[in-house]
């Protein structure tokens, strides 16, 4: 039996998820994402060369930023009293570029996956903005969840649930 979508009402209308009797639990969630470039983009970046300043401190704090924000760019997401978020920024030299992770937590009623996307998805767009002088044809990729923990659904990990494609 598949899921239905939560956000839809019965004639098909969006709707805002009522969470009021959920159990508050601890719920995390992990996302990542990747910005490829050139390796000289990479080495750049990585020497803290870039013409707009830090690179990695301004994607990591534009990530948190983005991540406390979520329930204003997402319509029908909840806005949540976040109790963590972080962002790492590792190089990679086999794309070559940079792998972006975020974590989002929260003692709540609904999840935050949206808020750990959002994280991972801004702090990629922001390395694009800070380097898109040098490297316009940097591609971001792989924005997607690896792990949610908490909630009434239960624990999710990529690769372990069947739904990966």
């Amino acid at each position: 039996m598949k899921a239905a979508l939560t956000h839809l009402g019965a004639q098909g209308e969006a709707n805002m998820v009522d969470v009021g009797d959920k159990a508050e639990t601890t719920r995390t969630a992990i996302a990542e994402g990747f910005v490829s470039m050139l390796p000289e983009t990479l080495e750049m970046i990585l020497a803290g060369n870039a013409k707009k300043g830090d690179v990695l401190g301004t994607a990591r704090i534009a990530g948190i930023m983005a991540a406390k924000k979520a329930h204003e760019l997402i319509p029908l997401c909840h806005p949540l009293l976040l109790t963590k978020v972080s962002v790492d920024i590792e190089p990679d030299a086999k794309l070559p570029g940079l792998k972006v992770t975020a974590l989002a937590r929260v003692t709540g009623k609904t999840g935050v996956e949206m808020e750990a996307l959002t994280a991972a998805s801004v702090a990629c767009l922001t390395i694009y903005d800070m380097a898109k002088a040098v490297d316009r044809a940097m591609v971001i990729s792989g924005i997607r969840l690896i792990e949610k923990t908490g909630g009434k659904s239960g624990d999710y990990k990529a690769g372990e649930s069947g739904g990966d494609a």
